[in-house]
C-alpha cells in the first residue's frame, strides 16, 4: 500500500484493503510499518510538527472498520510519547470487537532511529487469534535471530514482521527463521522493491504477492507433521542437551583430541 505522512490518506488505503481482505475471506489482516502514520525519514521532516491529532482520529476510524468488519488487524504506526521524548515505532493489535487489545513497540532500534526519530520499547508481545499464539517483530529485526528464538520458545505460531524496507534479504532471514523455529512468518513490507509473503513452518513460502498475501494458518494439516510436530519438539531438546547427556561416551578416544 502506498504510504505518506497524511494520516486521513493512510487510513483511506488501509480501509481499502481491509474491504479487500474481508473479501477474500481474511480474519487477520497485517500491515507494514508505518503504514498508518508514515514512516520517519521517508516521509517525515520532523515530529515537531506533526498532525498526531489526526494520527488518533485515523486510528480510531480503522479500529471502528474493524469491528464493523470482524477483523483482526495488527497495524504499523508511531506512537506519541510526551515532549520531548520521540515516538515509539508500533504495531497496534486491534481485535476484531474494535478495541485496542496490544501494542508492540520496536526494541532494537537502528543508530539512525535513535538519533532523534524514535524511542526504543522493552518488552515482546504475544497475543492469541483464531486459535494462535502471535508475536511481533519490526523491520531490522529480522536481523537478530533471539528475537525469534525467543517467540518460539514462548510457544508462539507465528510472527508478524512489519517492515519498511524494500531489502530482498528479509524475506530469506524470514525464511530461515520460519524453518529453524518451526514458525509462520508473515512479512509486510512498503519499502521500494516491496512485497507480502507468508513463510510456513517449514521456510517455504506460503503465499506471495506484490499488493497482498493471503494464507490460511492450520497446525492441524498434515502438511505440518515434520516441522511442527517432531523438529520443533527434537531442537528444543537439542538446545537443552537433553537427548545427549545419556548418549556422551567416555571412550578415552573421544577424550583425547590430540591424535588421529
Amino acid at each position: 500500500m502506498p504510504i505518506s505522512a497524511d494520516p486521513n490518506a493512510n487510513r483511506q488505503e488501509i480501509g481499502r484493503t481491509l474491504r479487500l481482505a474481508k473479501a477474500a475471506g481474511v480474519e487477520l489482516v497485517h500491515f507494514p510499518e508505518g503504514a498508518a502514520s508514515g514512516y520517519a525519514k521517508s516521509e517525515i521532516a520532523s515530529w515537531s510538527d506533526y498532525p498526531w491529532a489526526l494520527l488518533k482520529r485515523a486510528l480510531e476510524d480503522v479500529a471502528a472498520e474493524a469491528e464493523r468488519l470482524q477483523l483482526w488487524v495488527v497495524l504499523g504506526a508511531a506512537h506519541r510519547l510526551t515532549t520531548p521524548n520521540p515516538p515509539h515505532n508500533s504495531l497496534y493489535v486491534i481485535g476484531p470487537e474494535g478495541r485496542l487489545l496490544g501494542r508492540y513497540d520496536k526494541r532494537l532500534c537502528s543508530h539512525s532511529e535513535l538519533a532523534g526519530w524514535y524511542s526504543p520499547g522493552r518488552d515482546p508481545l504475544l497475543f492469541q487469534a483464531g486459535g494462535l499464539s502471535i508475536g511481533c517483530a519490526l523491520c531490522i529485526e529480522v536481523q537478530f535471530p533471539e528475537v525469534f528464538r525467543d517467540y518460539a520458545e514462548a510457544g508462539a505460531d507465528a510472527v508478524l514482521l512489519s517492515s519498511y524496507s524494500g531489502n530482498p534479504f528479509f524475506l530469506t532471514l524470514a525464511q530461515a527463521h520460519g524453518e529453524t523455529n518451526g514458525l509462520w512468518i508473515s512479512l509486510a513490507d512498503a519499502g521500494s522493491d516491496s512485497t507480502a509473503a507468508i513463510v510456513g513452518p517449514d521456510g517455504q513460502i506460503q503465499a506471495q504477492g506484490s499488493g497482498m498475501a493471503v494464507a490460511t494458518l492450520d497446525p492441524r494439516e498434515a502438511r505440518w507433521e515434520i516441522p511442527l510436530r517432531r523438529a520443533r519438539p527434537w531442537r528444543r531438546s537439542a538446545r537443552s542437551g537433553d537427548i545427549y547427556r545419556g548418549e556422551w561416551d567416555a571412550d578415552p578416544r573421544s577424550q583425547d583430541r590430540s591424535q588421529f
